[in-house]
């Protein structure tokens, strides 16, 4: 009998702490409004600044998603060099967050589901959208971690061992 009456107390602790964590819009713009003076907008639908940076912040409660989204630039003035320094940063160093390209504009985006989210990864979301978006056309990183393969001296390294005794060659 003790058991039981322990395993209920802790089911009940458990789903109490669970439920007590799940984010709502309110509590997102309650986030958002801390880190910014110019958050204006709806719940779910907010734009605001940070640093000189502008950003917005889009959710849909019903399916469970947000995202927090920056301009980068319009993407007729971005080079193919540019795009593929992004692209790769996606996966090297951009970390949580990723270049996308909608509407003919080049974006940072994170994305995550609403009720999951806690309120240090918004901290984090926005620090990481703000850093990438500085970094566009330098570094292309979100924080100071780059995963392994991601640095322009393996790059050129690579690039060298592609060539064996003037013949172009691909190491597998």
């Amino acid at each position: 009998m003790f058991y039981k009456t322990l395993f209920l107390c802790l089911s009940i602790s458990f789903g109490l702490t669970i439920q007590a964590q799940q984010m709502t819009n309110e509590r997102l713009g309650e986030l958002l409004r801390a880190q910014s003076d110019t958050l204006i907008g709806q719940a779910g639908n907010w734009t605001f600044q940070a640093g000189a940076l502008t950003m917005l912040c889009i959710t849909d409660a019903e399916v469970n998603r947000m995202r927090i989204i920056s301009p980068v630039a319009e993407l007729k003035d971005v080079s193919e060099e540019q795009l593929a320094a992004a692209l790769s940063a996606n996966f090297h160093s951009a970390l949580d967050v990723r270049y996308a390209v909608a509407d003919g504009i080049m974006w940072v985006a994170f994305i995550h589901p609403l009720r999951e989210l806690s309120a240090e990864q918004v901290n984090d979301a926005v620090a990481q959208v703000y850093n990438a978006v500085l970094t566009f056309g330098d570094t292309y990183s979100s924080t100071d971690l780059i995963f392994p393969g991601g640095s322009s001296q393996e790059e050129e390294v690579e690039e060298e061992d592609k060539r064996v005794d003037g013949k172009d060659v691909r190491r597998f």
